[in-house]
């Protein structure tokens, strides 16, 4: 028995003043109610067109489109990708819907009759409408409009960037390697005003806070809280792990070791903190920063280590 298609959202879009219906299906799919863009643009069936569609008659173009002084602008492709999308829409009701991506298409074929003379009257009226229409979502995708009409776009911003992590991230650690070249803590020492005293001498705990500014942060969005979560402090305050453990062999890695790289460069080409960490800034700024953390305020978390 095939699967019901079914709204999951749904909403009303506001492209440059007309208003229309769309909603976004169980299987992802972003529509345009079928009837709402008949009414925004104004073009109605008749009554043969509504017997015929009764009918069931294939292939049968949406009403808007289904003027015979349109039919030499429409193409076969056209045609195809504008069969009717059958779903169930929030309030339980049957309702019929487009694929949003091919409004630009639609719009075309009405600017196109126009362009060559095909039109009159009203019709040349919505020929306009479709001209504003494409005017008004050029700049911004059809999809993410829907979404933000239809309240979609926090769930698929959280499904996103659970897709992100997991391909940055393993669900078991890995063995340890060494992933950090000793000479960006040489540089991280020096642009701090701290005396180097070679690899196997502990370290500050600030190195570790300032490895997550520089390096973590700037991977990928959420990554740092996600790494806390897999990689927890154990009771004496310790991670049992290095965060680079967790990350993964084809995306994960890879970024590491690049970026590591990159800002090593910014780290050699720098004189003072100062001068790196605002390159750093512009280069490689945080994901989903919403502040930038000042770590010269700390006196006494950045004092000098000797």
């Amino acid at each position: 028995m095939p699967k019901i298609i079914k709204a999951t959202h749904q909403g009303d879009l506001n492209l440059g003043g007309t208003i229309i219906s769309c909603a976004v299906l169980n299987n992802g799919q972003r529509v345009l109610v079928e009837r709402s863009l008949a009414n925004a643009l104004e073009r109605r069936g008749g009554g043969t067109y509504w017997k015929e569609r009764k009918a069931g008659k294939e292939n049968l173009l949406p009403e808007y489109l289904s003027a015979s002084y349109l039919r030499e602008f429409i193409s076969d492709d056209l045609i195809q990708k504008l069969a009717p999308i059958k779903y169930v829409n929030l309030q339980g009701k049957n309702a019929i819907g487009i694929d949003a991506t091919f409004l630009p298409e639609i719009c075309d074929v009405w600017v196109t009759a126009k362009n060559n003379g095909k039109l009159k009257g009203t019709q040349i009226a919505t020929a306009d409408k479709a001209y504003i229409l494409m005017k008004a979502f050029a700049a911004v995708g059809i999809t993410a409009l829907i979404d933000e009409a239809t309240g979609y776009q926090e769930i698929r911003d959280k499904k996103a960037l659970s897709e992100l992590l997991d391909k940055y991230l393993r669900k078991e650690h890995a063995a340890w390697a060494k992933r950090f070249p000793d000479d960006f803590y040489k540089e991280l020492f020096r642009l701090r005003g701290w005396e180097w005293k070679g690899m196997k001498v502990n370290r500050p705990s600030y190195v570790g806070t300032l490895t997550i500014d520089i390096v973590y942060d700037r991977l990928a969005p959420e990554i740092v809280s996600e790494l806390e979560k897999r990689n927890p402090k154990t009771n004496a305050g310790y991670r049992k792990y290095k965060h680079h453990q967790w990350l993964t062999d084809d995306i994960g890695l890879p970024a590491l070791s690049e970026h590591l790289y990159a800002v090593l460069g910014l780290m050699r080409a720098s004189s003072t903190w100062e001068n790196f960490y605002n390159l750093l800034q512009r280069a490689f700024p945080k994901k989903n920063e919403q502040m930038l953390l000042n770590f010269d305020l700390d006196n006494q978390q950045q004092k000098n280590w000797s």
